[in-house]
C-alpha cells in the first residue's frame, strides 16, 4: 500500500468514527509514519483519533501533534477538574478506593498512587480522558510488585490463545516485573493484543515494547 491510498483510508476511518470530528485534524503519511495535526476540542477526542488512525493496516507508528483547543466558555478551573475527577474515580468500582492521587495544573492531570493490576491504572486514566477541561494525562499509577515464577509462561499461553495473534514470531523475556517483547507483527491490532496479553498478567511493572512492524 502506497502512501497516498493509506492517507486516503486513514481520512476516511476518521470520517467514520463517531466521536472525532475530522474537520480540523490533518493527515500526513510518509513511509507508512502518520503524523496527526490540527487542532480538537477535547482530550477524549484527541485519544479517539489516535485510536481510529491505530486501527488502518499499513500505520508503522504516529506521530501525534493534535492540539486541544477548549473553547473559552467551556474553560474549567483546575479546582472543578480535580473535584471531577476524584468523584468519578471513586464511583468507578474497577479502581481500588483511596489509591489514587490527583493534582491537577492548567489543565493537564497527573495521577499518582498504586494499585494491582495494569487494567486499575488504565481504567483512572481512561476515567479522566473522559472529563471535560482536561487537556492531558499524566499517568505516573504503579502496580504494586508480586513474586510470581511463571509470568512468562501465563504470557505465552495467552498468546497461543488469541487467534488476532502469530505467537510463533514473538519472544518474551521477563526480568523482575518487566516485559521484554521481541518479534515482528504484521498490524496495530496484533501488536496491540500482545501489548494487552502482557500486561494481563499478574505481577507485570512495565513493558519494554521492542515489536517491529512487517511488511
Amino acid at each position: 500500500m502506497d502512501d497516498l491510498e493509506l492517507r486516503r483510508n486513514i481520512l476516511d476511518e476518521l470520517d467514520y468514527e463517531p466521536s472525532v470530528d475530522a474537520a480540523n485534524i490533518g493527515v500526513v503519511v510518509k513511509g507508512g509514519i502518520v503524523t496527526l495535526t490540527g487542532h480538537v476540542p477535547s482530550y477524549a477526542e484527541k485519544v479517539a483519533a489516535e485510536r481510529a488512525v491505530r486501527r488502518v493496516r499499513g500505520v508503522r507508528a504516529i506521530a501525534e501533534e493534535i492540539e486541544i483547543r477548549v473553547p473559552n466558555e467551556k474553560r474549567t478551573s483546575d479546582d472543578e477538574i480535580a473535584k471531577r475527577a476524584a468523584d468519578i474515580l471513586r464511583w468507578d468500582t474497577t479502581v481500588p478506593k483511596d489509591a489514587i492521587e490527583i493534582t491537577v495544573q492548567h489543565g493537564w492531570v497527573t495521577l499518582s498512587g498504586t494499585v494491582g493490576w495494569q487494567f486499575q491504572r488504565s481504567a483512572a486514566e481512561i476515567d479522566i480522558h473522559r472529563l471535560s477541561g482536561v487537556v492531558g494525562v499524566h499517568n505516573q499509577i504503579k502496580i504494586e510488585p508480586r513474586r510470581i515464577s511463571d509470568i512468562q509462561r501465563r504470557i505465552e499461553d495467552a498468546l497461543k490463545r488469541n487467534a488476532e495473534i502469530e505467537a510463533k514470531d514473538i519472544r518474551i523475556t521477563v526480568q523482575g516485573g518487566t516485559v521484554t517483547l521481541v518479534g515482528t507483527v504484521h498490524d496495530w491490532v496484533e501488536h496491540d493484543a500482545i501489548r494487552r496479553a502482557a500486561w494481563s498478567a499478574p505481577g507485570v511493572q512495565s513493558v519494554d515494547d521492542q515489536l517491529t512492524f512487517g511488511s
